[in-house]
Formats: structure tokens, C-alpha cells, sequence
């Protein structure tokens, strides 16, 4: 993976993984990630956008503990466990902080950073579902409902714009002066990665919207579901990466008393990682030692 996985040590880079649910980045960005976390950024910051809760909202489907807590525990495991390699145990934080007038959920471990912002999943159709009032991000976006209510009640977004003004405040706070801000998101382009998730695309829009004026910003998009129809394009090295990060996330998981199915994931997507870079400004571009390899197939017609 010559392209981001090789870049050298960047004190002055925040990298960003968007991720719809608990278990993209994981999946489908990876081990992109774990390479940023190992030293390729200054700071990795993980945005979880929906709650992942598949129409239960604050529910446990009858298990011990709600399901999108189950899966937030996957994510934040899988984070330390990044963090942790190859160095000693780091101070560990998570509180509520207010961006943009709302309250959103963050956890902090040596050099990562993890946001859980708990809108309802949206169903891969986008219709959302009746559990959780037939909200989504898609239908927000798209003007057919005025709000956006996180599942826990703690904040309410009302209209895209207000949402997009809250992940802008929050990259620019992680941000922190650092020379280049890297987006991490799922392609937007059918021809690159075609009958994605709703939750995808809409976060995908949603971490482009809101970095549209922060200057500096390279995107890297990435394949998501499609990648399934790809052949593995990782070394053994970067495979062990990709499935430690994955086994983590699901021991995560299973210890809040869900259970994920593991064998499906693990022989569906992991082998492979499919990117596509764009790079900012020729001038941002020449100051920040920018590359531009790839990792994406030709497109289709």
C-alpha cells in the first residue's frame, strides 16, 4: 500500500476517519488507519456520525446493554488498541463537549480521539426507521425532515447546515494549527463504489460540506461494500493489521453481550483496502510533501 500506509511520520497532519457506524473505518479503511495511528499523523481522530443502532435507539434487543453501546465499546476498543502498539498505556478521557451549541460525546487516548454523535441509523435505504421516527441523515439533507435528533436525547440538529456547522467546529478544534487536515470518507462516485450504504454517502457529503473552507484538506475516498467484488490487494503484514483492528472491534462488541457476525465480515471484506486520493491546492500541496498514488481499480464506463 504505497500511498498513505507509506507516508513518513507527519508531525504536521490530523487525519479524519469518518465512519457512518462503529465498524467502517475498521472495515474499509484500513490499515490506513492503524498506520496513521502509528506515527503517520500528529493526531488521529475517529468521527462516528450515526449511532449505529439499526432502528433500536437507546435499546438492547433484549441483550444485556443497548446495542449502539456495544458497538461504540468496539470502536473505542479497537482505538486503544492502535494506540497501544508497540508503546505503553496512555492517559485515557471521554466527557460530553459542546461544538457548534450541542453536546456531542468524545473520548481521548494517547493520540486519538474518538466522536460519537448518536444520530439515528438510517437504514441502507436512507428511509431510516420506524424505531427511531423514520429519521436519517439522508432524509435531513435532503430537506423532508427539519431535525436530526441524537438517540440519547443529547443533542438535536436542526437542518443540514447546523449539523455541517457542528463537524466543521469539531475538525477545527482537532485540528489545532496542524499544517494538513486529511479526510478519511466513504467515494461518493458510483463508478468507483457503486450501491453503497445511505449512512455512507451522507457522511461522506458530511465531512466534504464541512471541510469545504478549512483550507488544506486532502480527501482520500475510499471503496466501501464494493469491495467485497475486488480482489485482496494487501501484503501479509497489512492484512494482520487490518483483521487485529477488526477482532478487537468485535470483542468489543461481544463483551456488551452482542454479537456480531464475525465470518461474514472477516471473509467479505478484510484483504482488502481501495482508495482514491485528492489533494488540495498545488501550493498546500508542494508545502505538505503530498503524494498521489492510489489504490483504486480503472473505473467502469
Amino acid at each position: 500500500m504505497p500511498a498513505l500506509a507509506g507516508e513518513a511520520a507527519r508531525p504536521d497532519k490530523v487525519s479524519f476517519y469518518f465512519a457512518a457506524h462503529e465498524d467502517d473505518w475498521q472495515l474499509f479503511m484500513n490499515p490506513s488507519a492503524f498506520e496513521d495511528v502509528a506515527g503517520g499523523a500528529a493526531k488521529t481522530v475517529f468521527v462516528h456520525v450515526t449511532a449505529g443502532d439499526a432502528g433500536l435507539g437507546t435499546g438492547s434487543g433484549g441483550r444485556q446493554h443497548p446495542y449502539y453501546l456495544a458497538r461504540e465499546n468496539g470502536a473505542v476498543s479497537a482505538m486503544r488498541f492502535m494506540a497501544d502498539a508497540d508503546r505503553t498505556l496512555a492517559p485515557e478521557a471521554a466527557t460530553h463537549t459542546t461544538f457548534n451549541g450541542h453536546a456531542v460525546y468524545r473520548t481521548s487516548y494517547g493520540r486519538t480521539v474518538g466522536y460519537f454523535l448518536r444520530v439515528p441509523d438510517g437504514h441502507p435505504s436512507g428511509g431510516g426507521y420506524g424505531g427511531t421516527g423514520w429519521q436519517s441523515l439522508r432524509r435531513l439533507s435532503e430537506g423532508q425532515i427539519g431535525a436530526l435528533t441524537a438517540i440519547d436525547r443529547s443533542a438535536a440538529y436542526h437542518g443540514w447546515s447546523d449539523l455541517v456547522g457542528t463537524v466543521r467546529a469539531i475538525m477545527a478544534y482537532e485540528r489545532d494549527g496542524a499544517r494538513l487536515l486529511q479526510i478519511n470518507v466513504a467515494d461518493p462516485d458510483p463508478r468507483h463504489n457503486p450501491g453503497d450504504h445511505s449512512d455512507h454517502l451522507i457522511t461522506s457529503r458530511l465531512a466534504v460540506d464541512a471541510a469545504a473552507d478549512l483550507g488544506c484538506v486532502r480527501r482520500v475516498y475510499y471503496v466501501d461494500y464494493a469491495s467485497a467484488r475486488l480482489p485482496d490487494n494487501l501484503d501479509a503484514r497489512q492484512r494482520d493489521m487490518e483483521s487485529a483492528v477488526f477482532a478487537v472491534t468485535v470483542a468489543g462488541v461481544k463483551a456488551f453481550d452482542h454479537v456480531p457476525d464475525w465470518r461474514h465480515y472477516y471473509q467479505t471484506y478484510v484483504g482488502r483496502n481501495y482508495f482514491r486520493v485528492e489533494e488540495p491546492a498545488a501550493a498546500c500541496a508542494a508545502s505538505a510533501n503530498a503524494v498521489a498514488a492510489t489504490q483504486l481499480p480503472p473505473a467502469g464506463p
